[in-house]
């Protein structure tokens, strides 16, 4: 019996592994959501394909995502960044990482967690939505609008709407797995 899939992640194993078992997964594991986040960003006129297969390349080169080490980042940091072929080389990502990692840990210590910062927008439950095609799924939404301009506030760099609405996607704050799809009954009234 074959599954339903969302259309978007083919049929190359490691979209399928993600879109199955990670994707649309409510999230609230404060490292990963960091993790999440500073891929979002690194996406940013990309395809998530090509972030997806540089993912462990960016755990070894960003120290597993520890904010803490990441935020006392400096030139001899930021350089060897900029040498490894293993991740996207773009200046400006690299030091919005760090930029990022400093505002993760302000956040963490006036919220408690960055997952209570976040979830904030969707009211602490995943949205559920319905879409019947690929087409129907927006581009940002006024959650996502607002994620963005508060995030911005907070001293975040790379986080448009856009890039907090695919954010908001992975992490599972929003259900937007189509309605044919196996995984968004699966998904469905998830915390």
């Amino acid at each position: 019996m074959t599954l339903s899939r969302c259309a978007w992640c083919g049929d190359d194993p490691l979209y399928v592994h993600y879109h199955d078992t990670e994707w649309g997964a409510p999230l609230h594991d404060d490292r990963t959501l960091f993790e999440f986040l500073l891929l979002d960003g690194a996406q940013a006129g990309l395809s998530w394909i090509t972030i997806l297969r540089k993912r462990e390349n960016y755990r070894q080169a960003f120290d597993g995502f520890d904010a803490e080490k990441i935020a006392r980042y400096g030139e001899a940091e930021i350089a060897a960044l900029l040498a490894n072929p293993g991740i996207v080389r773009n200046r400006q990502k690299i030091n919005s990482a760090i930029k990022n990692a400093r505002a993760f840990l302000a956040v963490q210590e006036q919220f408690g967690s960055f997952d209570a910062c976040l979830w904030q927008f969707v009211g602490g439950r995943t949205i559920q939505n319905a879409w019947p095609t690929p087409a129907d799924l927006p581009a940002f939404t006024p959650e996502s609008e607002a994620m963005s301009k508060d995030l911005k506030k907070r001293g975040f760099s790379f986080v448009g709407p856009t890039i907090c609405y695919a954010f908001m996607q992975s992490a599972g704050m929003v259900n937007d797995h189509l309605v044919s799809c196996f995984r968004h009954a699966e998904l469905g009234n998830r915390p």
